[in-house]
């Protein structure tokens, strides 16, 4: 099975796009929402996650993520060491769920495959960009969040120049239609490499 890796940083809209290849009849796996999702389920990573960080990872038995959110922002060792007990969780999700699919290829998002060095797990990475002050604006819509808390977030995440330097496909997000129309032609560029 070929698996794309699609990525970008905050508010560059990697999940509308990831919505438009699905649209197309491509299965997506959307690494976060199955990371939050794991993190309300498995028994194990609530008991790991409560040794960590305390009782308050989690309120009235769901995550806690404002709690957990102000604990990692800075501190990467304590992020380090949720990752290492979230991450391996969500592979093994991720290598179940691959067996069940029957396309040409799948999608998986993840929002740092490069921050975290994992684009040899990928045969394709596809990376969604968009302009900064659109992305915030973007981010403050969907969040709530303060101008401020996005742009340190931004502040964190590999640039969008070093990101495209990585990437085989990059598709340019500030205006949807013309973001679906270069997906489409990525889409059919990668079957054309499937024949």
């Amino acid at each position: 099975m070929v698996i794309i890796g699609l990525t970008g940083g905050i508010g560059s809209g990697k999940t509308t796009i990831g919505k438009y290849f699905k649209s197309l009849g491509i299965p997506i796996y959307i690494a976060d929402k199955e990371a939050k999702a794991l993190m309300n389920r498995s028994k194990v990573i609530k008991r790991k996650l409560i040794e960590l960080f305390g009782e308050s990872a989690y309120k009235d038995g769901k995550l806690n993520r404002p709690y957990l959110a102000s604990k990692i922002f800075n501190d990467k060792i304590l992020l380090d060491k949720m990752n290492a007990i979230v991450h391996p969780k969500v592979a093994a999700h991720f290598k179940r769920w691959l067996k069940k699919q029957n396309a040409p290829y799948i999608i998986k998002e993840a929002a740092i495959i490069f921050e975290n060095n994992l684009e040899h797990q990928y045969d394709y990475i596809i990376t969604v960009i968009a302009d900064e002050d659109l992305r915030i604006d973007r981010v403050i819509r969907r969040d709530g969040t303060s101008k401020e808390r996005v742009k340190s977030i931004i502040a964190n995440q590999l640039s969008d120049r070093e990101k495209i330097h990585k990437s085989d496909f990059v598709i340019m997000n500030n205006d949807l239609d013309e973001a679906k129309s270069q997906a489409k032609d990525i889409h059919i560029a990668i079957l054309q490499k499937l024949d």
